[in-house]
Parts: structure tokens; sequence; C-alpha cells
């Protein structure tokens, strides 16, 4: 496994693949890898001659500068774990200031209005790191297809349009959501909850399955009444927010709407950590 910390070192090991047409998979993370992690990375091995794996965690997408700094760093173990999976897998990880060319800021970026919905309401400026990062990286990189978990499926769409107002020649390809055996969608932040505050978390999980389960049958606002119910019956959880959204637009509908693919999105805190999920309703 060939681990590079330099931009120039990356490229010139690259250069053969892009000079022989060979495709290039990308899996950006920023380290604490676990199994939803490795699906992707396990995609991206299926589906290309080489697969590069950046391990950075970016310091523009943090708004809370404790949440950054409390962000797992497993470099090692998670190394161990890439290996684990293939040897031939190319490890990219960075320093923030030649990443960012010496100059560690945000770009600001207008994702037709999707950075303004959810996630973007809650943790300003995110979404311009996001973007600002994705755009050095895949300038780096230069792949043919790269990965992300429908997790973070805010995310998902910022970086389709991110491709487009970029116009990097990127095939962006969304991966389901890995679940531990209760529910709980699989995330670095998970490292962080006690047992029984890990156990609790299937509530998200299972409030989401109502709401589909009722879908068909309530109207938005009885859906969201549904929720904040479930949430009140815990002791552990803050409800941050709820939101029943369009897939494509991610923006919200008082009343439901013929042909439209809706979504659920949770975001909710446990013992100070917060943790976000989703799903597909109709």
């Amino acid at each position: 496994m060939k681990i590079h910390n330099s931009k120039t070192s990356l490229k010139a090991t690259l250069l053969p693949f892009k000079k022989n047409k060979k495709s290039i998979g990308f899996v950006p993370t920023m380290g604490a890898l676990h199994k939803g992690h490795l699906s992707l990375v396990k995609q991206a091995l299926k589906e290309n001659d080489c697969v590069v794996v950046s391990i950075f965690i970016n310091p523009t997408q943090f708004d809370n500068q404790a949440d950054l700094e409390k962000y797992p760093k497993t470099l090692e173990n998670d190394l161990i774990l890439l290996y684990s999976i293939s040897k031939k897998i190319i490890v990219f990880s960075p320093i923030a200031s030649e990443l960012y060319n010496q100059n560690i800021s945000s770009k600001s970026y207008i994702f037709s209005g999707i950075e303004k919905e959810m996630e973007g309401k809650h943790r300003a400026g995110h979404f311009d790191g996001v973007g600002t990062v994705l755009n050095l990286l895949f300038r780096v990189v230069t792949p043919n297809k790269a990965y992300f978990g429908e997790k973070d499926f805010q995310q998902l769409q910022i970086v389709k349009e991110l491709v487009k107002i970029e116009n990097l020649p990127i095939n962006i390809t969304g991966c389901p959501i890995v679940r531990e055996k209760n529910g709980l969608a699989m995330s670095s932040r998970n490292k962080h909850l006690s047992e029984e505050e890990f156990e609790e978390a299937a509530l998200i999980y299972l409030t989401l399955n109502k709401v589909k389960e009722k879908f068909h049958d309530l109207t938005f606002k009885n859906l969201n009444q549904l929720v904040e119910n479930e949430f009140k019956k815990s002791d552990f959880f803050t409800l941050e927010y709820f939101e029943i959204a369009n897939s494509s637009t991610l923006k919200t509908d008082e009343n439901k709407l013929k042909n439209i693919r809706y979504r659920a999105f949770i975001a909710c805190f446990i013992g100070g950590i917060r943790l976000i999920d989703n799903m597909a309703l109709n």
C-alpha cells in the first residue's frame, strides 16, 4: 500500500494510470474508518483499475472548533483496515497547508439553494468547506469516479452540484447507508457513544421506519408530530430537526405532491454527540 502526504508524490504515482487511460476511483474520507467507508472502497475497487482513499480531517467544514478537536484521529488503524481489503489501495493523507496552498480558507459556493436547507441552516459555512476541500482533492486526484455514502445525503447532492460548477468530468456515485445491528447508521461519531447511548440510538432508525410506514396515511404535519412525540419519550435525545424533503431539491413541501420522491431527515444529539440519518419514503 502506498501512502502519500504530498500532492507531487501522489500525482507522480497516478500518472502511469492516466497515461494508459486506466480508471481511477476515489473515496474521500476524514478517517476513523468503519464498515460504511469500507463498503465505498470495495465498490470503488470493483469498478476501477486504481483506487485512491484520502484521509484528511478538513478544518474548514467545522463551524465548531471543539468538534474539530474531538474528531477521532485513527490513521494507523485506518491503514490496517484498508490493507485488509487490498494492498493496492493508494492512500492520500495530505498536510492541510499544502493541500490548501498555504491559505486554509473556504471558497463561497451557491449550490442551487441546496446549501440553505437542513444542515445548511444549522452548520454555518459547512458546505462551503466541503465544496472547497473536495474541489482541491478532485484536482489533485483527477478521478473518473468518486464515491459517497447516502448517510450524508445532502452532502451527496452538494457534490453532484460541485462537479457541475467546477466543470469536473467526474462521475459521482452514491452508495447505500451501512447500519449497525440495531439500525444505527454507521458513523465515526458513534465511537464517542457509551454502550447505553449506543443502544438507545436505535431510536433514530426505528422512528424513520415508523415515518415510512405511516407516510401514505398521515399528513406531513402529523408525521412531524409523530417524530417529536417519539423523541420526547426518550431522556437521552435532543431533536435538532426532522424534515421531509423533496429528494432532488431538498426543499420541504407543506403537502404531498404527486410524482415527487420524498426523503425523511433527522439530526439529533445524544450525550453531546450529534448524529444524522435519513431514509427514502416512497
